[in-house]
């Protein structure tokens, strides 16, 4: 089984992370804000990674932060499980729609952190959560992880609908990129022979 398990404590954040690659989508989330539990409920749910998150921040502040070392621990605690990324599909993508709204992610996990982020939003807040730190998370997570990253949003009005089809798309690409490819489940997949390093194709 890829599991892993992390902690990450500085003066804004303490937060233990724990993933279960091979999992069902089992969730138990508590970050202190309402729609980052959520969206990392729907990331869970929809990749099939159990994901378990306690996370203390300084929201007092603001939620900058807790939001953006949750993407961190996150995507490092995957990073982790994922090992030496032998026998994995590595790419993956999805389009998700979700009423009036279409997103579409691509990602490579390729050991080389980088994310193209095409998505907008008319709003300022959602709820009490800032728009502007969802690009926070996905930058952290996408580097955290070590992974190739492209989140656009194609249309749509709906502002709730839009970030929650970017991580259902996110989920759905994840999913498939570490799925063991019974083909080639002992093998690294890249001509290379490795992976993980930010100069290997």
């Amino acid at each position: 089984m890829r599991k892993a398990s992390m902690e990450r404590k500085t003066k804004e954040t303490e937060i233990a992370v724990s993933v279960n690659l091979d999992g069902t989508g089992v969730y138990d989330v508590e970050t202190g804000i309402g729609f980052l539990d959520h969206m990392m409920e729907q990331l869970s749910r929809h990749s099939l990674v159990d994901i378990t998150i306690r996370a203390k921040g300084d929201l007092h502040i603001d939620y900058h932060h807790t939001t953006e070392d949750v993407g961190i621990i996150l995507g490092q605690c995957i990073g982790k499980a994922l090992g030496d990324l032998k026998g994995i599909t590595r790419y993956g993508s999805a389009i998700i729609p979700m009423d009036e709204t279409c997103t579409r992610c691509s990602l490579d996990v390729s050991g080389r952190p980088f994310l193209v982020w095409k998505v907008k939003f008319s709003r300022d807040k959602l709820g009490e959560m800032d728009t502007e730190l969802f690009l926070e998370w996905f930058r952290a997570f996408a580097f955290g992880a070590g992974i190739t990253l492209h989140v656009e949003n194609m249309y749509g009005e709906n502002n709730h609908h839009i970030i929650e089809s970017s991580y259902k798309a996110l989920a759905r690409a994840l999913r498939q990129a570490i799925e063991i490819d019974p083909r080639k489940s002992d093998a690294i997949p890249s001509t290379k022979g490795v992976l993980g390093d930010k100069v290997d194709l």
